[in-house]
C-alpha cells in the first residue's frame, strides 16, 4: 500500500510548466495576462505559489459561485431540521435545490426539510421592498411546518441592492414565533467567491446559534463534533460510524444531515474534527478563542490519509482511543489492500487532472496515488492562499497549480498534459467528455458515493476505475 504520493513526474519539469502557461495566456490581452499570471505556476513544493482570493477578470469564463451559493448551497442548506428560505427570485433558489446531493434522514416536512422555499420576488417587491412579504413567509413556513427547528433567511442579489432590512424582521418574527430565525445577508454580488458566503453563514453561527443550547446527555473526555462535512453521497454517514468506532462520540456534525440544537451545543465538545477547511475553519478559530476547543483538520480520502489521520486524532486522546485506532486499522488495511489490488493494476501510472473547491482538489491526490495514478494539475475556485500552502506539499514537483481558471486555460493544460481523467465539475464535465477524456464531477461524486472514509474508498476506486477504463471511450477520439 502506498504510505506517499509521487513527488516527481517523469517529463515535466518547472520550465516545461511555465511554458505551457505561457502559451494558454497568449490569447490573452496585455492586461488580462498580467492578471491572470499570477494565478498560474509550477508546484515548488512549499508555500501559496500562486495569487488567489481576487475577483475574477472580466470577460474570463469562470466556474465560481457566489456568496449566496456558498451560504445556501454549503452551510444552511444541508441542515436536515431548518426551513432555508431563499429570499429573492425564484431562479436562484430553484436552480441551485437538490444539486449538491446533501442527504438527509427524516420524514420529509416532519423531522428534515430538505425542500425549496422562496419568497419568490416579483418586480412589485423591488419597488415597493420585500419585508412586509417575508414575514408573511415566515408565518406561513411556521405554520406549515410547526416541527421545523428555526428558519434561515438567506438574502439573493435584489435584497441587498434595494436595501431591505432582513435582520430587523427575522428580529421580530423570532421572538414572536418564539423560534430561532437566522437572518443570513449572503446577497450574490457580495464578494469575490461563494467563499464569502461559508465566512458570512459562520458568522451567523456565531452569532445566533452557538452556544444557544446544552446537550442533553452528560459530557465524557471523547466528545467531538465533525464540521465541514456536508454528507455528500451519505459521506457523514461513513465517516461518523468509523469516528465512533474509535470511541469517539460524535455529539455534532456540522452541517451535513446536521441538526440545529446538536450544532448550538457544541461548544461543550473536547475536540473540532474538521474535513473542509475553507468552509468552516472560521468557527473553529471562534470555539477555540471562546471556548478552548482545539481543531484538527483531517483527511478521509483513501486508506493512506485515513491512516495518518486516525493516528493524528489519537494523539488528542488516551491509550484507550489510541488501541482502538490501531486496531481499526489493523481490521481495514487488508481490506483496503484487497481495493488496491483490484483496481491498481488496471490505473497505474495513470495522470489525473483536478479542478474543484473546498477540500477536494488537496484531499484526493493521495487517494489517487493509492491506486497508483499521479494528479499532475490541481486547482481551486475559490482558495485563499492558505489552502495552496496546504497542497503544494501534497501535489508533485513543477506540476501545474491554477487559481479560478479559466475553461480556456483548462482546455490548454489538458491539451498538454494529456491526463488519462479529470476531476472537476458540472461547468467542466460535457467539455471534457466531448473531447474524449474520462471525468468524473467531484462536487457531488457524480451522483455516487460515498467517497469518504473505508466505507467509501472502494466506491471511489470502483468509480474511476469505471471513468477510465470503460470500453465507450474507445468509440470517441480525443483531438490531441
Amino acid at each position: 500500500m502506498s504510505e506517499a504520493p509521487v513527488k516527481k513526474v517523469e517529463g515535466i519539469t518547472k520550465e516545461s510548466t511555465q511554458a505551457m502557461i505561457d502559451h494558454a495566456m497568449e490569447i490573452y490581452p496585455e492586461k488580462a495576462r498580467k492578471k491572470r499570471a499570477p494565478h498560474l505556476a509550477p508546484n515548488e513544493g512549499e508555500g501559496a505559489c500562486v495569487k488567489s482570493n481576487r475577483k475574477t477578470v472580466p470577460g474570463i469564463m469562470s466556474a465560481r459561485g457566489c456568496a449566496y451559493a456558498g451560504a445556501k448551497g454549503v452551510v444552511w442548506g444541508p441542515i436536515r431540521d431548518m426551513v432555508h428560505v431563499s429570499h429573492g427570485p425564484v431562479g436562484c433558489g430553484w436552480y441551485s435545490w437538490g444539486t449538491r446531493r446533501n442527504l438527509v434522514t427524516g420524514v420529509n416536512g416532519v423531522s428534515q426539510f430538505a425542500m425549496q422555499f422562496t419568497s419568490d420576488f416579483q418586480e412589485k417587491d423591488i419597488v415597493y421592498g420585500g419585508d412586509k412579504k417575508l414575514r408573511t413567509l415566515l408565518e406561513e413556513a411556521h405554520e406549515l411546518f410547526p416541527l421545523a427547528k428555526g428558519i434561515s433567511v438567506l438574502s439573493e442579489c435584489p435584497v441587498g441592492l434595494i436595501g431591505d432590512d432582513i435582520n430587523s424582521v427575522a428580529k421580530i418574527a423570532s421572538k414572536d414565533l418564539d423560534l430561532p430565525v437566522i437572518p443570513c445577508n449572503c446577497e450574490g454580488f457580495r464578494g469575490v467567491s461563494q467563499s464569502l458566503g461559508h465566512h458570512i453563514s459562520n458568522d451567523t453561527i456565531r452569532d445566533h446559534i452557538i452556544g444557544t443550547r446544552e446537550f442533553a446527555e452528560p459530557e465524557t473526555p471523547y466528545d467531538i463534533a465533525l464540521i465541514g462535512d456536508y454528507n455528500i453521497g451519505g459521506d457523514v454517514w461513513s465517516v461518523k460510524p468509523l469516528l465512533e468506532e474509535i470511541g469517539l462520540n460524535v455529539k455534532a456534525v456540522w452541517t451535513g444531515d446536521g441538526e440545529l440544537e446538536k450544532i448550538a451545543a457544541t461548544h461543550r465538545v473536547k475536540l473540532n474534527l474538521i474535513h473542509c477547511y475553507r468552509s468552516m475553519n472560521y468557527m473553529c478559530r471562534v470555539m477555540e478563542e471562546k471556548y478552548g476547543i482545539p481543531w484538527l483538520e483531517f483527511n478521509f480520502f483513501g486508506p493512506t490519509k485515513i491512516r495518518e489521520s486516525l493516528r493524528k486524532i489519537a494523539d488528542f486522546f488516551d491509550d484507550t482511543i489510541k488501541e482502538k485506532v490501531e486496531a481499526a486499522i489493523a481490521k481495514y488495511d487488508p481490506i483496503m489492500q484487497a481495493v488496491i489490488d483490484e483496481y491498481r493494476p488496471r490505473l497505474e501510472g495513470k495522470k489525473v487532472m483536478l479542478y474543484v473547491g473546498g477540500l477536494r482538489p488537496r484531499h484526493t491526490v493521495n487517494a489517487y496515488a493509492d491506486l497508483g495514478m499521479t494528479v499532475v494539475g490541481s486547482g481551486y475556485e475559490f482558495a485563499h492562499g492558505d489552502d495552496y500552502e496546504r497542497t503544494s506539499v501534497e501535489m508533485p514537483e513543477a506540476t501545474v497549480i491554477y487559481d479560478d481558471a479559466s475553461e480556456h486555460e483548462l482546455e490548454e493544460f489538458v491539451n498538454e498534459l494529456r491526463p488519462d481523467l479529470i476531476g472537476s465539475g458540472i461547468k467542466e464535465k460535457y467539455l471534457f467528455q466531448k473531447m474524449g477524456i474520462p471525468f468524473r464531477q467531484m462536487h457531488s461524486w457524480d451522483y455516487s458515493g460515498p467517497y469518504h472514509a473505508y466505507n467509501g474508498f472502494p466506491i471511489f476506486a470502483r468509480d474511476v476505475d469505471m471513468a477510465v477504463n470503460s470500453p465507450t471511450w474507445k468509440l470517441v477520439k480525443a483531438p490531441f
